[in-house]
């Protein structure tokens, strides 16, 4: 028997029947190389795993693109079958998304059985694809609306969407145009997240603190606004910055200060900052959930002290307030 080594080499030690078959190794020999304690581990129906230790999370990812392929096809093609949502995201670094079952595009009008570690979905409209990690997948904006329009958690949507455009992954505008063709902004939760990207909140905490300021009478802020000094070095992107009075708000998260490096910087931050006439509330995401009313209170102190000081501040904003989307999604 010859093991097919290039197409294992390809395909990360992962081989379906109608490969293993198609190589030459007989029916036979595949059932008995993954009996129990055999070398080899049917991952899915008709997937294996040629190796003897547990399958890491990419061939966990590819082996649901081999079930889902056509036979005859290259699996690695992206042309019949796609891995996207939350395993897509995952793939990409996207934290605290779940990614089991894995969604794996196949074109309409062919249906596949799912199983409990891979759930195909069937599209007519068939996705520009990339390879990630060696993996075919969707691009990273259609892997986060294919996720929402599968979740139904408001806060784990939330979440993930923000993640997305944080980590760079799409711009908010083109993430909300992907949403929109999804016809997937009928959905209040899914609409909610996507005004608040396009308003430029870009975490979890900023979202909740919009909502928090939302519900006051305090001026709207711009939110993760570049500031630059007179000459246009670049000096800070707090998360909520009102212009007019120089004031910010910074929502420091423990999870990014554990060590000295990170909270030392944290403070530079906030020196250059004030060192430049600019007034900081600095708040944990708890504060804001368990204390919004003293983090209102010092914010609400501090922009009515800005109109009377003498020194104004000397950064410049750069960047602007958005209008929230409307009801029907029509932007």
């Amino acid at each position: 028997m010859i093991t097919p080594k290039p197409l294992l080499r390809r395909q990360l030690n992962l081989a379906t029947r109608h490969q293993l078959t198609a190589s030459g190794i007989p029916d036979g020999t595949i059932t008995s190389r993954t009996r129990p304690g055999g070398p080899w581990q049917r991952l899915l129906p008709r997937v294996y795993l040629l190796q003897t230790g547990p399958p890491d999370h990419r061939q966990r990812a590819l082996a649901a693109v081999l079930y889902a392929a056509e036979p005859a096809a290259d699996p690695l093609s992206g042309e019949t079958a796609v891995l996207t949502g939350g395993a897509a995201l995952a793939l990409l670094g996207i934290r605290d998304v779940p990614h089991t079952p894995a969604d794996v595009l196949v074109r309409a009008p062919r249906r596949l059985t799912g199983t409990p570690e891979v759930r195909p979905l069937a599209t007519a409209r068939w996705p520009r694809t990339i390879a990630v990690s060696g993996i075919p997948s969707t691009r990273p904006v259609r892997a986060a609306a294919d996720f929402a329009s599968r979740a139904a958690d408001p806060v784990r949507i939330r979440s993930t969407l923000a993640h997305v455009v944080q980590a760079g992954w799409c711009h908010p505008q083109d993430l909300h145009a992907e949403l929109r063709t999804a016809r997937l902004l009928t959905r209040p939760e899914v609409r909610a997240a996507a005004s608040e990207l396009i308003a430029g909140v870009r975490s979890i905490a900023e979202a909740l603190a919009r909502d928090t300021l939302t519900a006051t009478d305090l001026p709207p802020p711009l939110w993760n606004a570049r500031l630059h000094t007179p000459d246009g070095t670049f000096l800070a992107s707090p998360d909520a910055y009102w212009p007019d009075e120089g004031v910010a708000l910074e929502i420091d998260s423990a999870e990014y200060h554990y060590t000295r490096d990170a909270w030392h910087a944290t403070l530079r931050r906030r020196l250059r900052l004030e060192s430049h006439g600019i007034l900081v509330v600095s708040a944990t995401p708890s504060m804001i959930r368990d204390t919004p009313t003293e983090v209102i209170a010092a914010l609400r102190t501090l922009l009515t002290l800005t109109t009377t000081r003498p020194t104004p501040p000397t950064a410049r904003a750069r960047g602007h307030a958005q209008l929230a989307l409307p009801l029907d999604g029509s932007l």
